[in-house]
């Protein structure tokens, strides 16, 4: 395990200090520029169509699911461990300004996000039956011809089936895991049971029962969390201001230093690109896949209400975490501000933020309660995502064989090393963004009319029986 672990943190260095930074920002910053900065000009309008289609009742839409249902599953994906284990990791190694450089990362990728959503819309097949099958694989074959197409889709089909299917299922297992251990005393592996217990029938049951799942799941989780994070916060209050300045001055001090710990500006950087990626998936290739399903009457719909998804979950929820895991330990007398890092990890850095207010019994129960809505609405959104891209290599014959699979690994990641369980997440979900990437740069023409035109355009043309607009 030790030399796998040192294999891949090898591996992931290269890729998010060398690939990822600069694939994930440049990619962010085309589609900015080319779609006149939809992130801003649209804002307002993928608000009025996510809370205008706010249900917790949406029903069966067939092989689809409604745009609020898409929306919920995207969310499922994206809020999961990574805005809590995974921001506290970005902060711990990168430091406070690593937050920072999150919201950067996902300014821009609200932008890659609206292109994911509006090409998995464009390019997705509906069968005769009403079944819709979309996602990155369907853009990548669109953007490319023979057999670089066809390696380009399969590389990305495998790496998503790896990175979400099983690695990424076993970082939430992991994180529910640990964090129930913690709080309630209840051994790994019987977590791990349960957890695949119920994973297994939601997998057997869906686009339907995984659309009716996250509607009802998410509002709740969210609002929960959210409304947890305020009541630390307001306790905080007098250190909030410090807390701000101290996440802008670690995001550009080459050598800021916290509890005599030194946390570097490149350290910042790639943590936060890192995690931001982890976080909201803006570019990785996951949440089109959800977007895809949306019953909508043109792709700008989607799209503006894909990259509201985005804001979301970093300017929404991993801001809270940040601000009152910072608060609470990095400020003021707290523990971290103090030096006194020993016994502090990743898992449990928000419930030790959340026990100074409300107790530690208290605050170890409500993180590890959040944290088991959150990761396991991810585990059934991305066992969907990865699901759609086994179809796709394998044809229905291998869906059995991966559902089962799956379940084994969501029972796995709650009794294996967390170290290497993230760190093969985070490899794969890199690998990820490199076809996906250049896919959408290649389409990047049908982007920018259908966010000029707000979808106008290509409404027209399928209203006139024409095929979708091509670059």
């Amino acid at each position: 395990m030790d030399a796998l672990l040192n294999v891949v943190v090898t591996i992931n260095s290269y890729l998010s200090n060398y690939v990822l930074l600069f694939l994930l920002i440049g990619t962010g910053l085309f589609f900015t520029i080319k779609t006149r900065f939809v992130q801003v000009r649209c804002f307002a309008e993928g608000c009025r169509r996510l809370f205008g289609n706010f249900s917790l009742h949406g029903g069966s839409h067939g092989g689809g699911m409604s745009s609020f249902q898409a929306l919920s599953t995207a969310i499922a994906a994206q809020v999961g461990t990574g805005n809590i284990v995974g921001a506290c990791g970005a902060i711990l190694i990168g430091g406070p300004g690593a937050i920072f450089w999150m919201w950067v990362i996902a300014f821009l990728g609200m932008a890659t996000n609206y292109a994911e959503a509006v090409l998995a819309q464009v390019t997705r097949k509906v069968d005769a039956d009403g079944t819709v099958h979309g996602g990155p694989v369907y853009y990548i074959k669109q953007a490319f011809t023979g057999k670089f197409a066809t390696f380009l889709a399969g590389f990305f089909a495998v790496a998503i089936v790896l990175a979400l299917g099983f690695m990424g299922c076993m970082v939430q297992s992991n994180s529910i895991a640990s964090t129930s251990a913690t709080a309630f005393s209840i051994p790994t592996w019987a977590v791990g049971i349960a957890l695949a217990v119920v994973a297994g029938f939601v997998f057997v049951g869906g686009v339907s029962r995984i659309a009716s799942v996250t509607e009802k799941l998410v509002p709740v989780m969210a609002i929960i969390y959210i409304i947890g994070c305020v009541v630390v916060l307001i306790c905080n209050a007098t250190v909030i201001p410090e807390t701000i300045a101290l996440i802008f001055r670690c995001a550009f001090d080459p050598q800021a230093s916290v509890g005599g710990v030194v946390f570097g500006l490149i350290a910042a950087l790639t943590q936060g690109a890192k995690r931001g990626l982890f976080s909201n998936e803006a570019g990785m290739g996951s949440t089109p896949h959800a977007h895809a399903l949306a019953q909508v009457k043109n792709p700008h719909e989607q799209g503006v209400v894909a990259l509201v998804a985005v804001f979301i979950d970093t300017f929404v929820v991993v801001t809270l975490t940040a601000l009152v895991v910072i608060s609470s330990l990095f400020v003021g007398d707290g523990i971290l501000a103090q030096g006194m890092f020993e016994g502090v990890d990743k898992t449990n850095m928000a419930q030790i933020s959340f026990g100074g207010i409300f107790g530690m019994g208290f605050g170890n129960a409500f993180v590890a309660i959040c944290l088991l809505f959150f990761a396991f609405s991810t585990i059934i959104s991305w066992n969907l995502f990865a699901k759609i891209n086994v179809r796709y290599l394998f044809g229905e014959k291998g869906v059995k064989a991966f559902s089962v699979l799956a379940v084994a690994f969501v029972f796995l990641g709650s009794v294996l090393s967390s170290d290497l369980v993230w760190e093969l997440a985070d490899m794969f979900n890199q690998l990820m963004v490199l076809p996906n990437a250049l896919a959408l740069v290649a389409l990047s023409g049908i982007v920018k009319q259908c966010a000029l035109s707000k979808g106008a355009d290509l409404e027209r043309e399928e209203a006139a029986g024409t095929t979708r607009a091509t670059d």
